[in-house]
Order: C-alpha cells, then structure tokens, then sequence
C-alpha cells in the first residue's frame, strides 16, 4: 500500500489551469453586451461639472439606465449585496437607483461622481469590460471541478473512448438499489464488454478538510458499487493537495483499488480497452 500511495503522491500537479481557464472572455463579452446600451446612455455623465444637474437630466430621459451602476464597484445586483447610506441606514446597493437624489448618493458615496468629473474614467464600456474580467477570474474557484472534469473528457476523446458525462445512479437500477435513495451523479461513465465504470473526478490545489471528506465518502461508496456484479468505482484525483492529508488518502486507497491522478489514468484507459 505504501508503495501505491508514493507511487500516486509522487507525479501530483500544481495546478490543472491552462491559460484560457483564467478569463471566460467569451462570457465577459456577453455579459458587457447586454448592457451596454445603458452604459453608453452613463456616458453622459463622464466630464460633467454639475453631476447632480446631470443625472437628474438623464433621470428623465430613462431611470432604467442607472440600474447597472451596481457593476461599476464590481457588484451584481443578484448578489444582494448592501451598504450603509448617509443617515447608516443599511440599504440594498439597488436601493440607490430609485431616486435622482439616490443615484447621487450612490455616486458620492463611492466615489465615482469625482472620477466622472474629472474624466479618470474615459468609457464606462470599457471600463465594466474590466470589471467583468475581474469578476470571471473571482469565479476561478467554482470552475476548478469543470476544468479537471474536461480535462478527463480531452483525455478519453483523444484515447478514442466513448463516455457518458454527468449520470444519474437512477440511470442503473442494480446501482441505485445497492446506495439507496440518493440520487447522486457520476462525472462519468466508461464501458467495455465485462464492465461499467462509475467515475468521480476532482482537484485540490490546497489543503482543508474537503479533502478528509472527500475521501470518507468515497471509502464509503466504492465497496457498495464494486459489489454489485459488473460494476466498478474509479476515482480520478490529483492536485498537491493531497499532500496534506496523505492518511486519509491512504485509507480511502485500501477500500478503493482503483484510484488515479492525470499522471496514471493511461492504466485506466488500458484496462478499460483490454475489456
């Protein structure tokens, strides 16, 4: 076991970002697009010397064109975020927008009524395409399980295996029998003549307690479904993460024979075309 436990800790990764994993420019340019005619009618503001005469200007002509504010401190109105106002009242950030006087409050109270007088600010379209830049790349953390997920996908195309993506236990009767009513998802699922296998994949770049989780849950699961005929549990895990929580990665090792990192998974594939 030892020996089986090195041979997985040795080659684990850093990282499983490529460089277009950073930023979702595709996803920045839409979400700039879709308001951006707001933005431009904002524009108006930009080297203004009385603000207030301004936005109670453009306030006239459309009061829908301040509900994106919210994005130029690198807020979403759906995040529901909130802030004090100048009597420490605690206020929804979209309150602001429901008033000439708001948006002014809104405006001064951050800071950005002086930036638009002075012309820091050149183009608010531009400008919110930065701050969507800086928003996607916040969003690395919850797109770290997608990219392992198609990293393992690019792995199977170019091995010419077929797999299914996403499955529910429920697609498996002798599967779902044997765990109960928890209709949990497989990341994958991989066949050949004699066997299906049920996979899981994730990537820990750090340490925490997700990983000691983790691995209980999955010690847990792999002998119920390697007991059922014809089935087997695989999980495919890397990321130096491991490092931190070699015990328990070793634990689930004993109860679970196939486990194996992007380093090894080619003797996944193997196994899976000897069939």
């Amino acid at each position: 076991m030892a020996d089986r436990l090195e041979k997985f800790l040795a080659p684990l990764k850093d990282t499983h970002f490529s460089l277009g994993d950073y930023v979702d420019f595709e996803k920045v340019g839409r979400n700039v697009e879709s308001i951006s005619i707001k933005l431009n009618q904002l524009n108006y503001l930009i080297g203004q010397p009385d603000m207030e005469y301004a936005v109670r200007r453009l306030w006239h002509e459309n009061p829908g064109a301040f509900t994106v504010l919210d994005v130029l401190i690198a807020v979403r109105s759906k995040d529901m975020k909130k802030a004090l106002d100048k009597e420490g009242n605690i206020c929804i950030i979209s309150d602001f927008f429901k008033s000439p006087e708001q948006v002014m409050d809104f405006l001064d109270g951050t800071g950005l009524a002086e930036l638009f007088r002075d012309r820091k600010i050149k183009n608010l379209v531009d400008y919110v395409f930065g701050v969507e830049v800086g928003l996607d790349s916040n969003a690395r953390k919850n797109r770290g399980g997608h990219i392992m997920e198609n990293l393992v996908a690019s792995i199977f195309e170019q091995n010419g295996l077929d797999y299914e993506r996403e499955v529910y236990y429920s697609a498996f009767p002798l599967i779902e029998k044997a765990l109960g009513a928890d209709n949990k998802r497989f990341d994958f699922v991989l066949r050949n003549t004699h066997k299906t296998y049920l996979i899981e994949t994730n990537f820990y770049a750090g340490g925490g307690s997700k990983l000691n989780e983790v691995a209980r849950a999955y010690s847990e699961l792999a002998p119920k479904i390697n007991a059922v005929p014809g089935f087997e549990f695989v999980w495919i895990t890397d990321g130096i993460g491991w490092m931190s929580a070699k015990n328990k990665l070793e634990e689930a090792m004993a109860c679970i024979p196939s486990v194996y990192n992007l380093s090894t998974i080619q003797d996944l594939i193997d196994k899976v075309k000897e069939g």
